[in-house]
């Protein structure tokens, strides 16, 4: 007998993409026992989807984005003995979840599934009810630095700097074991890769998971990243001076070639912050999948 399955999510704003994901969800081969959203936001979007499983909303307070703490309370939330994050961006393939939950016993652990990109018109004019996941396949583009894995594929992954927040399954009990995410970091960046040295600190193996494809809902991105300037600058420096090493450093090499901050082996200095000229310059146009 499988285990119970709740899929979390969070959310602030993204009605549109919340409403992908729960079309998905409909669509499943198995069905989550529960859906837990975190709303990041006063108020639960109206008017979503009809489900054969129980949809349960919760709030979490902050100007910037709480991830780490809107994590832990749906973790603390769920009554699933397997926990499915899916990133509110994200569709869920017919597979999904039965992957994830057959995986449960073995490997266990915390599983990655993989996630395609989707292009920016390629939901366009499609109705809830009618995903064409042939077509989502078709067009989806696998991230360049993820591997590609077979459907019927269960790798190991000794590196656990690989977790993707985008989609992951864990027991409750390894969430629990690890010490779920650090609330200390807010804002965009570091509480994953900070979560992913706990899991290794409590011996919590990773594996890819074929099967378990989701894909990735268009949205503008910027490169570098300055709206998040600040929050990814205290949170690298958290994770410095949690983990004697540093996080994101593509990020803060992008910021460092730009004359943003100096950086080395222990300190970052701020030499200027972004200006809103810099944020629009760093606005992608729509053919731009990855940051």
């Amino acid at each position: 007998m499988t285990s119970s399955v709740s899929v979390l999510t969070l959310v602030r704003g993204r009605r549109t993409h919340l409403v992908k994901l729960i079309a998905g969800l409909n669509a499943s081969t198995r069905k989550p026992d529960e859906l837990v959203i975190v709303y990041m936001q006063a108020d639960a979007h109206s008017d979503l989807p009809a489900t054969d499983f129980p949809v349960r909303a919760v709030f979490v307070e902050g100007t910037e984005m709480p991830l780490a703490g809107a994590r832990n309370r749906a973790a603390a939330t769920a009554t699933g003995k397997q926990l499915i994050f899916l990133d509110v961006d994200c569709i869920p393939a017919p597979t999904l979840i039965e992957r994830y939950a057959e995986t449960a016993g073995w490997p266990g652990g915390i599983r990655l599934g993989e996630v395609l990109y989707l292009p920016a018109a390629a939901l366009d004019d499609t109705p809830n009810d009618g995903l064409d996941f042939t077509a989502l396949d078709r067009v989806g583009v696998r991230h360049p630095a993820k591997p590609p894995i077979a459907l019927d594929e269960i790798r190991p992954t000794p590196n656990h700097g690989e977790l993707w927040g985008l989609s992951f399954a864990i027991s409750a009990a390894d969430w629990v074991r690890a010490g779920g995410m650090d609330e200390r970091y807010v804002g965009y960046g570091g509480e994953e890769t900070d979560f992913a040295a706990r899991l290794e600190d409590a011996g919590i193996a990773m594996w890819w998971v074929g099967g378990a494809r989701a894909y990735h809902q268009h949205h503008a991105v910027h490169t570098p990243p300055y709206q998040h300037f600040e929050a990814i600058v205290r949170n690298a420096r958290l994770f410095r001076a949690t983990w004697g090493r540093w996080c994101m450093d593509y990020w803060l090499g992008q910021f460092a070639e730009r004359g943003l901050i100096d950086w080395d082996a222990d300190t970052i200095t701020i030499l200027r912050h972004p200006d809103a000229a810099d944020v629009a310059a760093s606005h992608m146009p729509p053919e731009t999948l990855f940051s």
